[in-house]
């Protein structure tokens, strides 16, 4: 009985994280169907036991809805692991979809208008057609049900989760070849220049901060919604620029290295369906600083320290005393290992088989 699977955004982060970590517990149970770009497919150990079908088409296109149609096998239930679900018939039995967040309506001031309403049919589409919706926190579950109050009895929390044989405390300083070189002694973000992340406050607050070097892990243009008043900023003050320093695209390997090296990691964000950035610094053993804002609170519980994300002065007041405070940094590194740990793979793997399950006759019946 086959379980088909949109699998193109495999190397994304957050979603990619996501689908590249449940995939694996689900090929001994199902027979698996992916779309996605099978070269880049192949390159997972487990790769010939699924059967790929080609399809490269870039969410959000108009070409992927006619793929959608084409391209999807019958099949007793198709997953949709992002909203970007198909709007035309599919021979599927069982639509499922995962919606991560809502964040095309709770912060649709920040997008195009375009943008807005084509991810609002979308949303429509994919909470009215599936027959169960999972998404990854209780308060994305609360910002779904919000926005389609008529999808609130269907949905699943399966929360997102990290690999703690990769990320982990190391002792290790930084050993990446950037150019130019990092700084000995820095605080991190890791994320994209969206509005939403709230890094303009990050750098805003680094002002009152003249001695603080930031390390972002990340790209600093070309995202679709990217904050282009952040590099205003930075061009027009060299000062601060020469403290900010952008790595571009790190491999995994290397962002734990970032992670063990940073003083302190902080994670400002407006609006998160569940941030997985602070997860892996904890588990790497570095003190966090999120926001208090959306599901951060419920990720992170009580193991690390709150910022308002709206208030620059308090984004400052708080790296400062966590800088200064060897005490506090022991103590939330303490606590965050173990909440890291609250979270894992196969927990939220099982979780998505269950409901797999109910829909698809494993392979051993």
């Amino acid at each position: 009985m086959k379980l088909v699977i949109d699998f193109r955004m495999h190397q994304s982060s957050g979603i990619g994280t996501y689908i590249r970590n449940i995939v694996p517990f689900l090929l001994d149970e199902f027979e698996l169907i992916l779309l996605g770009n099978a070269e880049d497919i192949k390159v997972y150990a487990w790769s010939d036991k699924v059967k790929i079908i080609n399809f490269i088409a870039p969410i959000y296109s108009i070409q992927e809805q006619f793929e959608f149609a084409l391209k999807i096998p019958p099949c007793d239930v198709f997953w949709s692991p992002h909203f970007n679900v198909p709007l035309l018939p599919i021979r599927a039995k069982t639509r499922l979809v995962t919606i991560h967040d809502v964040f095309h309506l709770a912060c649709k001031n920040s997008l195009p208008v375009i943008q807005r309403l084509y991810a609002q049919l979308l949303l429509y589409t994919a909470t009215s057609r599936a027959t169960l919706v999972l998404t990854v926190s209780d308060f994305s579950k609360k910002e779904i049900s919000r926005f389609f109050a008529q999808t609130a009895d269907k949905i699943v929390v399966v929360p997102c989760a990290i690999d703690p044989i990769l990320f982990c405390p190391q002792d290790v300083r930084v050993s990446l070849k950037q150019k130019p070189p990092l700084p000995s002694q820095f605080i991190l973000y890791v994320g994209n220049v969206k509005p939403h992340k709230n890094l303009m406050n990050l750098l805003l607050a680094l002002k009152a901060l003249p001695d603080v070097n930031l390390v972002i892990v990340g790209k600093k243009s070309g995202f679709i919604t990217g904050d282009h008043k952040i590099i205003d900023l930075l061009e027009q003050d060299v000062a601060l620029k020469s403290r900010v320093f952008f790595t571009g695209f790190v491999n995994d390997a290397d962002i734990v290295r970032l992670y063990n090296a940073a003083e302190i990691f902080v994670f400002p964000s407006f609006y998160e369906g569940f941030g997985l950035p602070p997860l892996e610094a904890q588990a790497c053993g570095c003190p966090v600083i999120a926001s208090n804002a959306a599901s951060l609170p419920e990720v992170c519980s009580d193991s690390v320290l709150y910022c308002d994300p709206y208030d620059v002065d308090n984004i400052a007041e708080k790296i400062s005393t966590l800088l200064r405070d060897k005490g506090l940094q022991q103590e939330l590194i303490e606590k965050g290992l173990i909440n890291s740990q609250r979270f894992n793979w196969e927990s939220s793997a099982d979780k998505v088989r269950e409901i797999m399950a109910s829909f698809i006759k494993p392979k051993s019946s």
